[in-house]
């Protein structure tokens, strides 16, 4: 039988008491050998660091908070698998998950990455938690196998490709943003392949409410996911950035624009309905799945937070382009 590959799991936590149980226990029940768990404290301020210890575990503390990036890439070097998988300490894997990620790399020695998703049970059930899950869900179960980014809630890579690449990039990240599409992005730069494999799934235990959703979907995603574009090779056609995404948002603008017009000129609300129809025959899949999945109530709610995401992504690519070329206009000058 052939030796079964050392797997480094590392956690990344801050102040995460309400799930680190979950996760551990979760983790601890794996039917895989030989792993190794590293929590790595990014200097959490609440119980968790008294819940980790009674754990079988690996514990490193970061004197100071620094963020997923850095206590990801300082708990890397302390560890000694062929494979870092990392798991958000939000997350509660199945017992055979760290087996599928190892078959994935056995399967095909070019990889050298992969991540999963969530599944579409999430464990909080009140709206907002359901439809970011969910949505998650939808968006990675309908991308490419053959991944140009990377998920850091439940992805693993092989441990030399990450130390070439030398990690995440911490200095730029210093709270939970984007870092993981970042390193994903700098992957396929340097022509490393990334398997995205839809039947790694795993559940999300975060309880969302509206205002930290806007917050953290703005500030920490929506923002640097357009510098980061801007900054790249431009938009690829995955993930939430297809095509039919690009004129969903366009139309869900246009909507807004007629909306404000219309003040003047009541001829342009005929307008918007027109637009509504094209954004549901534009997405229909995603609304078809929520149907399926929660009923025509939660469809109904999910389609003005849809169409509000579309809004808010794109005032924010737009801010973020204009400020880039006023950047480089400076450049020039």
């Amino acid at each position: 039988m052939d030796k079964q590959p050392l797997v480094s799991v590392i956690i990344p936590t801050h102040n995460s008491a309400r799930y680190i149980e979950r996760c551990l226990e979760a983790l601890l029940a794996s039917s895989y050998s030989p792993y190794e768990v590293v929590v790595v404290d990014d200097a959490s301020t609440d119980d968790t660091a008294e819940l980790t210890g009674r754990y079988d575990v690996i514990r490193v503390q970061l004197p100071k908070q620094s963020g997923p990036s850095a206590a990801r890439n300082h708990a890397a070097s302390k560890t000694k698998g062929d494979i870092l998988f990392f798991v958000d300490s939000d997350v509660q894997i199945y017992r055979n998950t760290i087996a599928r990620v190892v078959a994935d790399f056995k399967k095909d020695t070019d990889i050298a990455a992969v991540f999963g998703s969530y599944d579409d049970n999430p464990s909080e059930r009140n709206f907002v938690s359901q439809y970011k899950n969910l949505f998650h869900h939808f968006i990675h179960q309908q991308s490419s196998s053959e991944a140009k980014t990377f998920w850091a809630a439940c992805g693993a890579v092989r441990r030399e490709v990450f130390e070439k690449m030398g990690g995440f990039d911490h200095s730029r990240f210093s709270k939970p943003s984007i870092e993981d599409i970042e390193m994903g992005v700098r992957m396929k730069r340097l022509g490393y392949r990334i398997l995205f494999d839809k039947d790694l799934q795993v559940k999300h235990l975060k309880k969302w409410q509206f205002g930290l959703l806007l917050r953290v979907e703005i500030l920490h995603r929506a923002i640097p996911w357009s510098k980061l574009i801007l900054q790249s090779s431009g938009l690829n056609n995955d993930l939430n950035l297809k095509k039919s995404h690009r004129m969903s948002a366009f139309l869900v603008v246009l909507t807004v624009l007629f909306l404000l017009i219309s003040v003047f000129s009541s001829s342009f609300l005929y307008w918007i309905p027109l637009f509504l129809i094209a954004i549901l025959i534009l997405n229909y899949r995603l609304y078809w799945f929520f149907f399926r999945r929660r009923g025509i109530k939660f469809t109904f709610m999910a389609f003005p937070m849809h169409l509000f995401y579309y809004f808010y992504s794109s005032i924010a690519f737009a801010l973020c382009w204009c400020m880039n070329k006023l950047s480089l206009k400076k450049e020039l000058q």
